[in-house]
């Protein structure tokens, strides 16, 4: 508990007069009573007196800090008065005393008052600190005062003693992509933690793996621990600890709450289910039937994202390369042209082509652990090449069930499509993680002497067997189908002049929440959409069929939706600096890296703020530039970078058009819609 916490305007007098110590603690019990937080003003008074009977609370240099813990009192409490003659107090120097402090604790196990009195006295060492509250114009610079004195001891005191003394609390920060939320609610706790007087040590698991990690003995000495994070973390190391589990946004908008309840102590033991990834348990309002798929989506996706990025910018310098070369016109051999631009096409192909095994393997892995993770990538596999394509087998005497095989699992010459691509790798890192719980359940009670062979044999066989039927006979020709019906309606809205409906929505869903799933859906449909590009052009399909180009201008309408709410936002910031505070004002030029770099995640502050406001804001600009870079017809081969690979753009110019006009339009609004901050 701070210092400030416990004291309000109402008590505290900055020209107390008095005769005598009686008289000036009958004044500040006066002052204490205006607090609201005495039930008999008489017992408590006497419970003060009682205590200066004891020994004198007069500390010397002209301080005084009386003290009293009492049944009469209904809340801890401060009162404070500033006496510029002075008053014989009895003081250990013998000196008159200029600066008193009253404090109120009821009669409770907490013992607040010797907390608040230990930090008491360790600021009012500070002459500097003294002088500054004795010459306060007003009673908002005094507390303005004590805040600012309490923030820089708290904050020293948890440099000093975090990691030799251990943390009140200790957290863990993840999300799926671990680009901006993890780091940002991680922030935001600490903050919260500094402000509550709090010491705090947050572990981040982002994309560059786990950071400031905790170790045995802090976690076996914090009073709480706090877990926001929306994919997997080591969970059976805080086993018997009272836990705070929370969606990583609540990390982000919540801190304050989150470390209340960590401390308080009124949060639940958590209790391991084994394993040393176990998923947050889902007892949990975090862990609700939508959230749990979102979190095993995500987990693909945030694996394969690497290789979709190191892949797709790969492919996309070397269509670059020919084009700069001269060889745009090429046809099929678009992208090869060169030995340089093949090398570079060659080994990004190859980095693309494990996308969708990455993405159905690690969906696998969230749902099943580590067993799930081989049957899921054989899913992936599956789904990437479609059923076997033995275009002169013979079999034309076979019949019965040899024939549904033949029928069903193999692609004949004239067949239908039977990769399932992107969409059959999602159903199918479904599939193989809940294949691979249902094969433990039903094998756990095999003898302990084939323990061994579970992980080895059993959860392989058998769920890549399961896996590869269903995909084979049942997924990849359904989904081939719906993969077919994709590529004729791509074709049908580009011909039809509708492209820019789709260029709308998708630069809109990026700017609704910001790293949300609804924008990690648009994303994720984005680079779904490279990939089934890739697809066309494996089949045949010319680099500037509009199929192809409609999936490239899907790219494009994504990317720029999500450069645009942080762009906005730093520019109303410079135009309209009254609408913000002085610490928003402040992150306007991060504002900007983040934009250029697409990290949406840079607008989520002061969406939490005013989401009312701004999100309509930051949703109409990116919809805005969504649109009309599909308008424009500009393209996108690179999955990710930003201005970084405006280069691989097709009509790069009016992309960056698009991109202004929608940040203008953010930055506009905003001005025009958002109240000056100090009327917030």
């Amino acid at each position: 508990m701070r210092v400030r916490d416990l004291l309000v305007v109402d008590s505290i007098d900055l020209d107390g007069q008095a005769t005598s110590k009686e008289d000036v603690i009958n004044k500040m019990v006066d002052l204490m009573m205006k607090r609201g937080n005495i039930a008999d003003r008489e017992t408590y008074l006497k419970g003060v007196l009682a205590r200066e009977n004891e020994s004198t609370t007069g500390i010397g240099d002209g301080i005084a800090i009386p003290h009293c813990k009492s049944d009469a009192v209904k809340a801890p409490g401060l009162a404070a008065m500033v006496l510029k003659g002075g008053v014989e107090y009895d003081a250990l120097d013998g000196q008159p005393v200029h600066l008193i402090f009253l404090i109120a604790a009821p009669n409770t196990e907490d013992n607040v008052h010797l907390e608040v009195l230990s930090r008491l006295s360790t600021l009012l060492m500070d002459d500097k600190f003294v002088e500054a509250l004795k010459n306060a114009p007003n009673k908002e610079a005094f507390l303005a005062t004590i805040d600012e004195a309490e923030a820089d001891k708290i904050s020293a005191e948890n440099a000093k003693t975090g990691s030799a003394n251990g943390y009140d609390v200790v957290a863990v920060t993840a999300c799926p992509t671990g680009i901006a939320h993890t780091y940002m609610a991680a922030e935001a706790l600490e903050k919260a933690a500094k402000a509550q007087g709090v010491t705090i040590k947050v572990e981040t698991r982002g994309s560059g793996g786990a950071k400031n990690v905790l170790t045995d003995d802090e976690i076996k000495n914090a009073k709480g621990v706090i877990v926001a994070a929306d994919t997997k973390v080591p969970m059976d190391r805080f086993a018997g600890k009272k836990l705070v589990e929370v969606q990583v946004a609540d990390g982000i908008g919540k801190a304050d709450e989150l470390l209340k309840k960590a401390v308080s102590g009124n949060a639940p033991v958590y209790t391991a289910k084994g394993g040393s990834t176990e998923m947050k348990s889902e007892n949990t309002a975090s862990g609700s039937v939508g959230h749990q798929i979102y979190t095993h989506l995500m987990s693909g996706v945030s694996h394969m994202l690497p290789f979709v990025i190191g892949g797709g910018i790969m492919i996309a310098l070397a269509f670059l390369l020919d084009t700069i070369m001269g060889y745009g016109d090429v046809g099929g051999s678009f992208g090869s042209a060169t030995p340089i631009s093949a090398f570079l096409k060659y080994v990004g192909g190859l980095a693309m082509g494990l996308m969708v095994p990455v993405l159905a393997g690690y969906i696998a892995y969230s749902i099943a652990d580590r067993p799930g993770l081989a049957v899921g990538f054989a899913g992936g596999l599956l789904a990437t090449n479609g059923n076997a394509a033995i275009a002169d087998y013979s079999w034309d005497n076979v019949s019965g069930f040899a024939a549904f095989v033949k029928n069903f699992a193999f692609v004949g010459e004239g067949s239908g499509n039977t990769v399932s691509g992107f969409l059959g790798g999602i159903a199918a890192g479904f599939l193989a993680g809940f294949v691979v719980l249902w094969l433990k359940k039903i094998t756990k009670n095999l003898p302990e002497s084939l323990e061994g062979i579970k992980p080895t044999l059993i959860y392989p066989l058998g769920g890549v067997f399961i896996v590869g039927v269903v995909m084979c006979f049942i997924l990849n020709p359904l989904i081939g189908l719906v993969n077919t019906g994709l590529s004729v309606m791509l074709t049908a809205i580009s011909n039809s002049g509708m492209i820019w409906l789709m260029g709308l929505l998708l630069g809109a869903m990026m700017a609704i929440d910001m790293g949300g799933p609804i924008n990690k859906a648009a994303y994720v449909f984005g680079t779904g959409m490279l990939a089934q590009a890739a697809t066309y052009v494996a089949d045949g399909a010319a680099q500037n069929a509009p199929e192809v180009t409609a999936c490239y201008i899907a790219m494009a309408s994504v990317m720029v939706g999500g450069m645009v709410p942080p762009l906005g936002i730093a520019l109303a910031c410079w135009f309209f600096p009254k609408k913000f505070t002085e610490a928003e004002r402040e992150t306007k030029v991060s504002n900007v890296v983040m934009a250029m770099s697409f990290i949406t995640e840079g607008a989520i502050p002061f969406a939490a703020a005013d989401p009312g406001r701004v999100i309509p804001c930051t949703l109409v600009g990116a919809g805005v530039a969504g649109m009309l870079s599909a308008i424009f017809g500009c393209t996108l081969m690179a999955p990710h970078g930003g201005v970084f690979v405006f280069a691989t753009v097709g009509k790069p110019l009016l992309y960056i058009v698009s991109w202004l006009i929608g940040s203008a339009i953010t930055c506009f609004m905003l001005g025009m819609l958002k109240k000056d901050a100090d009327q917030m």
